[in-house]
């Protein structure tokens, strides 16, 4: 065995970024839905829903997103105390999403260049579907249309018409828009300023304008894909429970009787960190070997008097040390190198993490 310290140049780091499908099953797109009836009836089940790829109570049926129900004075849900008014399950979730991702408590969600918004519908991808974030660009959220005369709506990000997404904090927003032409609701009408919400890829998350989806009036006629006109009737009544997030959901899985094949497609990114080590084995080093093969027993003498001016070494592994000679990693070869004083090696060890 012998030993031999790492220079600097060793050393290398590099970063991979690899791509994912997100579905259970490693299935490119969500084409069926389901919710829990138990869920939905629940305390819950008003201004929060489990969406997934199967019925609930079947095997293999697994949460694939959630959609939840905020709104800025509380409205769409029972107040928890009705001797305090406007404090209830939406506005604590509105509260929540808003320290989340705009880290201001007196902040206001801003859609495209400039409305801003009271109420909106998340979409919460589950965790345990990805592993560190969504990847921009990958999005295809299919909507129908409570309109007869309006098409589905087909929404994406806009990661690939600009060169920076907005930051909030360190994390990356992205504006919703439609998957023709970049057009999205401005709070009066279409234009490529407008937006139907924000992706935020780092948090997994889709936050929907509550005010894009709730307008149901006939859009341009500069595109067949522009306008919203599901008509969700939010039910911003803050006296009563309005199943907000049911609505949305009728409207994404395609029960509203809209004829459009319902589609959810959306791929997951994790980069992967790297430590490349470099071990150098120079022609006048490792060619001795300890092994009990090459020694007496009885006498510690060399059995084969060849290996003392010519040795031949025939390595296996290689181990990584600390400064107090701990082991920490061990390499192994997929097959013994041949060394000795006519021969270098270079082995490249790859630490992910």
């Amino acid at each position: 065995m012998g030993f031999k310290r790492f220079d600097p140049e060793d050393f290398v780091v590099s970063a991979d970024t690899v791509t994912s499908t997100v579905w259970s099953g490693f299935q490119p797109s969500l084409n069926t839905y389901a919710t829990s009836s138990v869920q939905k009836e629940g305390t819950s089940g008003p201004y929060y829903l489990s969406v997934y790829q199967t019925a609930s109570n079947a095997n293999g049926s697994e949460t694939q997103f959630c959609i939840a129900f905020g709104d800025k004075t509380g409205r769409g849900s029972v107040d928890f105390d009705s001797g305090v008014p406007g404090v209830s399950p939406s506005k604590t979730i509105y509260g929540q999403y808003r320290t989340l991702v705009l880290e201001d408590e007196n902040a206001n969600f801003v859609y495209g260049s400039s409305f801003t918004g009271s109420h909106f519908y998340a979409i919460s991808v589950e965790r345990a579907r990805y592993k560190e974030k969504l990847f921009p660009g990958s999005m295809n959220l299919v909507i129908s249309s409570s309109n007869t005369q309006l098409s589905a709506l087909h929404l994406t990000d806009d990661s690939n018409m600009v060169n920076l997404p907005t930051y909030y904090g360190t994390q990356r927003a992205y504006q919703v828009i439609s998957g023709s032409g970049g057009r999205a609701w401005n709070g009066n009408g279409y234009s490529v300023s407008g937006s139907y919400g924000l992706f935020l890829p780092d948090i997994s998350t889709v936050l929907l304008n509550g005010a894009a989806l709730d307008d149901a009036s006939t859009p341009g006629t500069t595109g067949t894909d522009d306008g919203v006109g599901i008509n969700l009737d939010s039910g911003l009544d803050a006296s009563q429970n309005q199943d907000n997030p049911s609505k949305l959901y009728r409207h994404i899985s395609g029960s509203t009787g809209d004829s459009t094949g319902q589609v959810f497609q959306l791929n997951s990114q994790e980069t992967i960190t790297s430590d490349f080590v470099f071990i150098r084995a120079r022609n006048s080093e490792f060619n001795y070997s300890e092994n009990p093969s090459f020694i007496s027993g009885s006498t510690g003498e060399v059995i084969y008097n060849y290996f003392i001016d010519n040795p031949t070494s025939f390595p296996t592994a290689v181990g990584m040390y600390n400064d107090s000679n701990e082991l920490l990693a061990v390499a192994k070869l997929s097959k013994p190198i041949t060394k000795d004083f006519t021969k270098e090696a270079l082995i490249r060890v790859k630490l992910d993490f």
